[in-house]
């Protein structure tokens, strides 16, 4: 029977009457397919093979409830859930997000592009992401704790160090991995590597909080150093003021450029002549111990902020979005351009609008995809596996060479497949590049 031509239309039409109303999915799923489109036709073997369309099927949802006691006793019951996506390559690998909202669209975008970020490691990395519609914020230890100890009583039964190896992401730090972790103990009987994130003392890895901040300034300066800039002295706006926004922003700070923003739900701060060590270090504590918002940070310390707004409308050379999905959108993405932003590396995951991503794409500034930028907290997370597989640890530093030596591999893949008539296309690099390696597993499997 002769296939039905394959177009970027056709293709997101059967995706949405699939999937429908997952609006987050979708998005994900097009940005990735108006690249690897053109490229199948190129390839006719993974369009016969249909592998663009099982890859856009998760392997399998797993969705279950979490009925927990709050620190009144009062049963709470929440949504729990895990998003295996693909293990072509290895074991399933993703974090887990505790946030009120969350949900299944946005689960599947997170575990669709964690296909790509974790192929472009080139380490044996599947993909998966799940978590809980759940908010910390407010809770008490010993509530986060039975949640937690709560929810790893269902998910156990599907996680393994060959089958799924989740993470931390949002709402899911040190702490809360050390529950969960606690729990999986108590259930299996098995001290393993079946966590990524957890505490030093409890297996985890050096500079892990840091590394998605961190690999996302390399990457920057990869990138730049590759058309001939230099990251030093440039104006960098940064939002969020999470893991990925502080360390990214520490690590500028240690390679020469300055740091003009932070940013979270109240506002940004602002300040022109550059953050500096000491005043990042009361942020971080004051982030960390949960103290407060930026705007009380900024009163306290009676540094410029701007309340209610993004950081996008300020002048800069460079631009690091590293707080949530779509936070920047067209208007903010034509503000970029008009004050000089030339150059771009998403912290976070799929910060820019559709809309925004076409302004870059038009304008053709330096644009760092998230699953290249920021795969630095995939990559160390990995890298943690293999430190427990061994019973080894590599200092802070071997880490950090480590890291740095990925994030080229990842720029240099990159280089490899999104070479165009007008010059390097990153996002297209690093979607074909990350496809092309699963689909060739894919491939060797049959149909399966």
């Amino acid at each position: 029977m002769e296939q039905k031509a394959l177009t970027l239309d056709n293709f997101m039409t059967g995706l949405q009457r699939r999937n429908p109303g997952e609006k987050e999915f979708h998005q994900a799923v097009y940005e990735v397919a108006q690249d690897l489109i053109p490229f199948i036709h190129e390839h006719p073997r993974y369009r016969e093979a249909q592998i663009l369309e099982r890859l856009t099927e998760p392997d399998r949802v797993i969705q279950f409830r979490v009925a927990w006691q709050d620190d009144k006793c009062n049963i709470r019951v929440n949504h729990g859930f895990r998003v295996q996506f693909s293990n072509a390559i290895g074991p399933y690998k993703g974090g887990l997000r505790f946030t009120r909202n969350l949900n299944l669209s946005v689960l599947k975008f997170l575990g669709f592009e964690q296909i790509f970020k974790n192929s472009l490691t080139t380490l044996p990395l599947g993909a998966a992401k799940g978590g809980a519609n759940f908010n910390p914020r407010g809770k008490s230890d010993s509530e986060i704790m039975r949640f937690c100890q709560t929810y790893m009583s269902e998910l156990y039964h599907y996680l393994g160090t060959e089958l799924d190896i989740p993470a931390g992401d949002i709402g899911v730090g040190t702490r809360e991995i050390s529950y969960m972790f606690g729990q999986y103990k108590r259930l299996t009987h098995h001290f393993s590597g079946v966590l990524t994130g957890k505490a030093l003392e409890s297996g985890g890895s050096h500079i892990r909080k840091e590394a998605t901040g961190y690999g996302c300034a390399y990457f920057m300066k990869i990138m730049l150093g590759h058309n001939n800039e230099h990251l030093e002295d440039k104006g960098c706006v940064v939002s969020g003021a999470g893991n990925v926004a502080l360390y990214c922003a520490r690590k500028l700070i240690a390679l020469g450029a300055r740091v003009l923003t932070l940013s979270d739900t109240s506002g940004f701060l602002h300040i022109p002549d550059g953050l500096d060590d000491d005043t990042l270090d009361e942020i971080i504590d004051w982030k960390t111990g949960k103290r407060g918002s930026l705007k009380q940070f900024a009163e306290k310390r009676k540094i410029e902020f701007h309340a209610g707004k993004k950081p996008w409308s300020l002048p800069c050379d460079l631009a690091f979005p590293c707080a949530t999905e779509n936070e920047i959108d067209e208007d903010d993405a034509g503000k970029l351009i008009d004050n000089g932003c030339k150059a771009l590396a998403e912290g976070a995951n799929m910060p820019l609008t559709a809309g925004a991503h076409k302004v870059l794409q038009d304008t053709g500034i330096l644009y760092a995809p998230g699953k290249a930028a920021n795969a630095g907290g995939v990559a160390v997370s990995g890298l943690e596996i293999a430190q427990n597989a061994t019973r080894l640890y590599w200092t802070p530093e071997e880490m950090d060479h480590r890291l740095q030596e990925i994030m080229e591999k990842i720029h240099q893949q990159c280089l490899e497949h999104g070479q165009g008539p007008e010059g390097i296309d990153y996002a297209r690099g690093a979607n074909i590049a990350g496809f092309t390696k699963v689909a060739e597993a894919m491939l060797a499997y049959g149909v399966v």
